[in-house]
């Protein structure tokens, strides 16, 4: 395996069943990401973009192959280990921001730290950091039917950078916003990832984000295609 990958995925493998019919998502796929690159995956609706996004966090698991993550190989953790590997080394951005209604955008922000046994104190002079960069230091108190979808994706961003991973993935993060409010949105995620260092995994349909890119993988029938940026 390539040691200067902190993404590495080797021979996977994953099917899904539906009635009599087989589905293959993956066919023996193979890749390597870099630390602080930018891979964006593309390809049709049901091509396996998230599906591979799940396979890389834990989520879902691979039939066979390989996933070793900043040298962890993910793959051989059981549930809880992959839970908690998950937790601590990985933030994740969807598509529809997944905050919770009853709780204050600071809350949001800080409840996974807190579900993983630290106090909210200790964790909220970095959210309101986080807050200021993306934009929001005044909207701390507010809830989440008060933000716009653009706001709420940015509380989203910070929410999932308040661990400090190394490792981020997005998930369609401007799929649910209009043309401005995600190219904003994107600048964001990008100068708070990339740009710091980090390293970005989005799956997208979004050809204008593409070219932002270190490289490009497409998704189709099973093989991952690496396509130029």
């Amino acid at each position: 395996m390539n040691n200067s990958a902190i993404v590495q995925v080797r021979d996977l493998f994953k099917t899904y069943y539906e009635g009599d019919l087989t589905l293959t998502v993956f066919d023996g796929v193979s890749l390597d990401i870099a630390e602080g690159e930018f891979f964006a995956m593309i390809g049709a609706s049901g091509s396996g973009k998230s599906t591979l996004l799940n396979l890389l966090s834990g989520i879902d698991k691979p039939d066979r192959g390989a996933i070793v993550i900043n040298g962890t190989d993910i793959t051989a953790l059981d549930d809880r280990r992959q839970t908690l590997y998950r937790r601590d080394h990985i933030g994740i951005v969807f598509q529809f921001f997944n905050l919770i209604p009853t709780l204050t955008v600071l809350e949001n922000i800080t409840l996974p730290k807190e579900l993983a046994g630290s106090r909210h104190k200790t964790n909220e002079p970095r959210a309101r950091i986080l807050l200021e960069q993306v934009g929001l230091a005044g909207r701390a108190d507010a809830f989440p039917d008060k933000l716009s979808g653009g706001e709420q994706q940015r509380v989203a961003i910070a929410r999932a950078l308040l661990p400090e991973p190394k490792l981020v993935f997005a998930d369609e993060p401007t799929g649910n916003l209009d043309d401005e409010t995600g190219a904003q949105v994107l600048d964001i995620l990008l100068r708070l990832t990339c740009h710091a260092g980090k390293t970005l995994i989005m799956a997208t349909h979004n050809m204008d984000i593409v070219r932002y890119a270190d490289r490009v993988g497409r998704i189709h029938d099973g093989q991952l295609r690496i396509e130029p940026a």
